[in-house]
């Protein structure tokens, strides 16, 4: 605690003493269902001097409060979505105007009925928001599915996440680290709990410095409704992959109960074929491998909501989630001479089994005060874990005797999150300020053994701890139409890793400062320019630190390095958001510089085989622009294009060998959707991903193309969807790298197009208020 006051005190920021000024909030709610509208715009203009506006966005929640000087004004709420309201206010001293309720804005047509949609993006002073509404692709699928359909957002075949092709990108739910997002845990989230995805590129000093690309907060979605309701879902999909799900809550005035269970059953197959030459003296390996994925998983989250009063809410709640995976292996290798001739075989049978048992414990207290915008939250999550990794391995050969190899890795970790923060509005802007702590400890012990007899070098037991303390302080301001934001972050960290055979000792001990600055100024016009700066931190995870990999395939293992020393990026944006009646544009310019710059690097081995390992190797500077345009040509129809251009280079050296790469390439994806509640729903995208480079690798372009139809029964209780998602078994994988040495190819394949049928029937409960998951508040 010693360290964390000491950042306390780097971070102490003198308050001003600030007078009493009048000022007036309200809540904006929809007339339907009481459900809070967010994003919902305010304006107050003086009656007296029409020059003279006031303007403001509904938090959340759908709070909002305005610091203005007495007078007679007229009031304007408005939203997309719903009919706007208008009215008189007389100032004269501080004034709640209580809930001011929007009625839905629903248009008639001489066939069928289109209610509009919330707007798909919102540039705000430090993120956009992606709205998902009623998105057909990914329903009955999880939140992988979902962040594929998010502008500059991409999820490969193995679940891992990239931001603008950036793979350095932290994820959170709900604004706060989840172990849901660990160990491809999205895919645990069903896409229907999911109510929106903020992309934030480049990322306040309230929220963690980890992750050079920027930060992705997926938001769920939030129950409100008086009383019991519950909704249960269903999905079934070709390949396998069948869930089921039930969500439910009772609320009252002083407490809400709310729980949610989850099953769901998935099967994939994966193909892929290697190439590997060694030039000098010539040999070839041609190898094939296949892999049968099977896995399920049971989801149980409980929890209630203790409404204290009108300004004090506690909230209590347990997670956890148990999944079995089952996988069955097949690796064929085939050696070749200098004179093309085959002269051995090598087959490997693997059966891989690793049960996970997640579990996480948060407790949360939000109080309000009567000075409107003045809040305080504090919360505390406790994560534990493990998960139980079994290889058996057995392989034949023509030239050998038979090998049977089996391996183990036990793996846990106990997560400590305590967090607290304060939101204090001032005469002339807001100040906020929090202190965060987190302490990590995972234990990794792993052993192998070949015919009966351990391996040398493959049994031993690794010790990961991370302690990390940080304090920030910002403070936002609008003046006319410029909004600022400037904060300062510091975190103290302590990381070290040690094994139990004294082979590994690292300890590190360093603090660092991550300045941020947003400026947005609101044209005329609808029109609105940002510019930002942040200083970034990526500190290198655990499995890239990890000495000791699965032994699936020997002839190409994986392996972590202990000594990488974190990077730190420097990064600076400049966005555009224009509305021109039916169309919307976002481009973007941004630009990151990397020190310290690290990634994998694939090394040849004496005896031919490779190891791909993780390396500090220098700089990167990385500079792209990007755009996102929307276009409504009827109420009933909305088109939408992304597109992301981007050129980097990374200088740098690693074991005596430099490295220089130079690329340029882009990505884009193209929407479609098409809303007819009474007869159909239809949506539509294809994605493609040009040739793009990386530190060896060379990657061939990618497309994919999706498609989805629904409809809605009973007055909405019903919902029905089927899609149909790789309509071109597309999705593939091609890589090769070539060197003076060796040359590499690989060509990878998730098999299949994929079906899904999915329904949906609702309790007491509207669309708009669909289940409460883990970190929601």
């Amino acid at each position: 605690m010693k360290h964390l006051y000491q950042l306390i005190c780097c971070l102490a920021i003198a308050l001003p003493s600030f007078s009493q000024s009048f000022s007036l909030e309200g809540k904006i709610v929809s007339a339907t269902d009481r459900a809070p509208v967010p994003g919902a715009s305010v304006l107050l203009r003086s009656q007296k001097d029409t020059t003279l506006q006031f303007r403001t966005a509904a938090a959340t929640d759908g709070r909002f409060h305005l610091t203005l000087p007495a007078g007679k004004y007229t009031f304007q709420a408005r939203a997309l979505q719903f009919d706007g309201d208008m009215r008189t206010v007389v100032l004269q001293g501080n004034m709640d105007l209580g809930d001011i309720r929007l009625s839905a804005n629903v248009q008639q047509l001489s066939t069928v009925q289109v209610q509009g949609e919330k707007s798909s993006i919102e540039l705000k002073t430090d993120k956009k928001v992606f709205n998902v509404g009623k998105d057909i692709l990914s329903r009955g699928g999880n939140a992988n599915d979902i962040l594929n359909n998010v502008p500059s957002v991409n999820v490969d075949m193995q679940g891992n996440v990239s931001l603008r092709d950036n793979p350095y990108v932290r994820i959170l739910v709900n604004g706060k680290p989840s172990m849901l997002t660990q160990n491809n845990g999205l895919s645990q989230i069903p896409a229907a709990n999911i109510e929106k995805i903020e992309v934030i590129t480049n990322p306040s000093s309230a929220y963690e410095s980890q992750g050079s690309a920027g930060i992705i907060n997926i938001v769920l979605k939030k129950n409100a409704s008086l009383g019991f309701n519950a909704s249960l879902q269903a999905g079934i999909s070709s390949p396998q992959n069948n869930s089921v799900n039930l969500n439910a809550s009772y609320k009252t005035k002083t407490f809400n109960l709310f729980t949610n269970i989850g099953y769901r059953d998935r099967s994939l197959l994966f193909l892929e074929d290697v190439g590997r030459i060694h030039k000098n003296p010539y040999t070839l390996l041609r190898q094939s491998n296949r892999s049968d994925a099977n896995s399920d998983n049971i989801n149980l989250y409980v929890g209630t909501d203790f409404y204290l009063n009108e300004k004090n809410i506690l909230t209590a709640s347990y997670y956890r989630t148990h999944i079995r995976n089952n996988d069955r292996n097949r690796m064929d290798y085939a050696y070749f001479d200098q004179h093309g001739t085959q002269d051995s075989t090598i087959t490997r049978f693997e059966s891989y089994r690793e049960p996970q048992i997640f579990n996480e414990l948060e407790l949360n207290y939000t109080k309000t005060f009567k000075q409107p915008g003045k809040k305080w939250t504090t919360y505390m999550q406790y994560d534990f874990w493990n998960d139980d990794e079994n290889q058996d391995i057995r392989q034949h050969s023509s030239a050998a005797t038979p090998v049977h190899l089996v391996t183990r890795d036990i793996e846990s970790s106990k997560d400590i999150y305590l967090q607290s923060d304060v939101k204090l509005p001032l005469k002339s802007g807001q100040l906020d300020m929090g202190v965060r702590g987190q302490w990590r400890a995972i234990r990794s012990e792993y052993s192998a053994a070949q015919d009966g007899k351990l391996l040398p070098g493959n049994n031993n037991k690794l010790f990961y701890d991370e302690n990390i303390y940080a304090a920030y302080a910002q403070y936002g301001t609008k003046w006319k139409q410029l909004e600022g934001l400037v904060g300062l972050r510091s975190e103290l960290s302590h990381i070290g890793i040690i094994d139990r055979e004294q082979t590994i000792d690292r300890r590190k001990r360093y603090i660092d400062f991550f300045p941020t600055l947003h400026l947005q100024y609101g044209f005329k016009n609808e029109l609105s320019l940002q510019a930002s700066y942040s200083r970034r931190i990526n500190r290198p995870r655990f499995w890239q630190l990890n000495t000791f990999s699965g032994l699936s395939d020997q002839r190409f293992l994986q392996r972590g390095n202990p000594n990488i020393d974190p990077m730190y990026t420097s990064v600076a944006e400049l966005a555009l958001l224009k509305k021109f009646g039916k169309i919307s544009v976002n481009p973007g310019l941004y630009y990151q510089h990397t020190t310290n710059y690290f990634d994998a690097v694939i090394e040849p081995q004496p005896d031919g085989t490779f190891v791909r390992t993780f390396a500090n190797m220098g700089r990167e500077n990385r500079y792209g622009f990007d755009m996102t345009t929307t276009y409504n040509p009827y109420g009933w129809w909305r088109l939408s294009w992304d597109v992301n251009w981007y050129s980097f280079n990374q200088r740098g050296a690693y074991a005596g060998k430099n490295y220089a790469t130079d690329a340029t390439t882009w990505f884009t994806t193209l929407r479609s959707s098409m809303r007819f509640p009474k007869v159909v729903n239809i949506d539509g995208s294809f994605t493609y991903r040009g040739k793009r480079r990386e530190v060896q690798l060379s990657v061939a372009e990618q497309y994919r193309a999706n498609i989805g139809l629904s409809r809605d029964f009973f007055d909405d209780r019903l919902s029905l969807s089927f899609s149909v998602n790789n309509i071109f078994n597309s999705n593939t994988y091609n890589a090769e790298m070539d060197t003076p040495e060796y040359s590499l190819y690989s060509h990878y394949v998730q098999q299949g197009v994929v079906y899904t049928g999915n329904v949906v029937y609702r309790f007491n409960r509207k669309k708009s208020q669909v289940d409460r998951m883990p970190t929601e508040k």
